[in-house]
């Protein structure tokens, strides 16, 4: 038989989605792959039943719905300080791992350098091995997260194509500050190279933290591909709706790779979820107190248990540090704490270049019941799980 592609041979399946079927083999409390267990705003799901009924059923245009983009764009332009052209800056993907995609495979040939900031997002990786591209990791140290300029600078010196910013981070949770963003600013233009943002934890973002978007700054806007979705923001990570912003000669490149890659997002979710997209200022400084309330809880159980974990400045995600329990795989462990303490984690290898097995990542996306139970397992972790010498 003849030999699968050498691009899969390092392939392995997504850790973060197997940690969640180890969850529910154990019955755990799933806390590792990102999604509430709590319903949608009620608005949205009140339309989607009215779209059953009505006449969305079929395609809609390749590149997103009319209404959807034309409510994408009246929400992103007061967001990013420029009027984004429904027509001509935007492509509706099917959740915003297609419009990463999209955005790698517009930029990149085999064989050119993009930059990644380490931790990262585990489908950066496999971004770059499906395009071809190499990989510069740029680490970020704790307990801020913040880089070294000297090294990004060095990263940037090999003349990568593109650098990858996932802001605010995932899994991290750091929220990149102006200075910071500037100085990246200033490397991708002496370097001429592009950004691909990924920001689809926009507004979830902790005092005094503020998102700012990269495409807003000075000059930046002609070598930025903002990608984004709506999953986080309005908990529907199921409806799988993503998008790519960018100047218009990007976007007519970009809307013929996203039509061979999908054809288009779904229809009548575009339709559901435009109501979303209209809501006003209100619901975004809500949705804010609702994940600082949920922060504020987590943060404190794990003080009260006594352990050691990162305070994220955005996004929904904290990392716990395991290192006490003498495991020499942060997977083993994580393996262990399903199975024994009922509790779902990811390891942190899996978002690190670096040899880093005493981290794990939980998130705080659930309902106060749902952290207040798995605090409550968390509480016999050292009688459960035997520290290793």
């Amino acid at each position: 038989m003849p030999e699968l592609s050498k691009r899969t041979e390092s392939f392995t399946d997504s850790v973060i989605r197997r940690m969640t079927r180890v969850s529910l083999k154990y019955g755990a409390v799933n806390l590792s792959q990102g999604f509430p267990d709590f319903k949608p705003p009620r608005e949205i799901l009140d339309r989607l039943a009215e779209v059953t009924k009505e006449d969305f059923h079929q395609y809609s245009i390749t590149w997103g719905a009319q209404n959807f983009r034309e409510a994408l764009a009246g929400k992103q332009s007061r967001l990013m300080g420029r009027t984004i052209d429904p027509n001509g800056e935007i492509v509706v993907t099917c959740g915003s791992t297609e419009a990463m995609m999209t955005a790698m495979m517009m930029v990149t040939n085999p064989g050119d350098k993009v930059v990644v900031f380490s931790p990262f997002y585990e489908n950066y990786g496999a971004d770059a091995i499906l395009t071809g591209a190499d990989p510069i990791y740029v680490p970020l140290y704790p307990p801020e997260f913040n880089f070294r300029p000297e090294e990004l600078e060095a990263a940037f010196m090999q003349h990568p194509k593109a650098l990858i910013l996932c802001n605010p981070s995932n899994p991290c949770g750091k929220v990149f500050t102006m200075e910071e963003l500037k100085f990246i600013a200033y490397l991708a233009e002496k370097y001429d190279t592009f950004v691909i943002t990924d920001e689809v934890y926009e507004h979830i973002v902790y005092e005094p933290n503020r998102h700012i978007y990269f495409a807003s700054l000075p000059g930046m806007w002609e070598r930025t591909i903002s990608c984004s979705s709506l999953s986080k923001t309005y908990s529907i990570t199921g409806w799988r709706l993503g998008y790519v912003i960018a100047p218009p000669h990007i976007i007519d490149t970009a809307k013929k790779v996203h039509d061979f890659l999908t054809v288009g997002a779904a229809a009548p979710l575009q339709e559901a979820a435009v109501t979303g997209l209209k809501f006003g200022e209100e619901y975004y400084r809500e949705l804010q107190q609702k994940y600082t309330g949920k922060r504020d809880l987590f943060l404190k159980g794990l003080d009260d248990i006594g352990i050691e974990h990162t305070v994220p400045q955005g996004a929904y995600y904290v990392l716990l540090d395991v290192s006490r329990f003498g495991f020499d795989s942060d997977l083993e462990f994580c393996e262990v704490l399903a199975r024994e303490v009922g509790v779902g984690a990811v390891p942190g290898s899996s978002f690190f270049r670096e040899p880093v097995n005493h981290l794990i990542r939980m998130h705080f996306a659930k309902k106060d019941e749902t952290l207040i139970e798995a605090l409550n397992r968390l509480e016999g972790i050292r009688h459960k799980i035997p520290v290793r010498k």
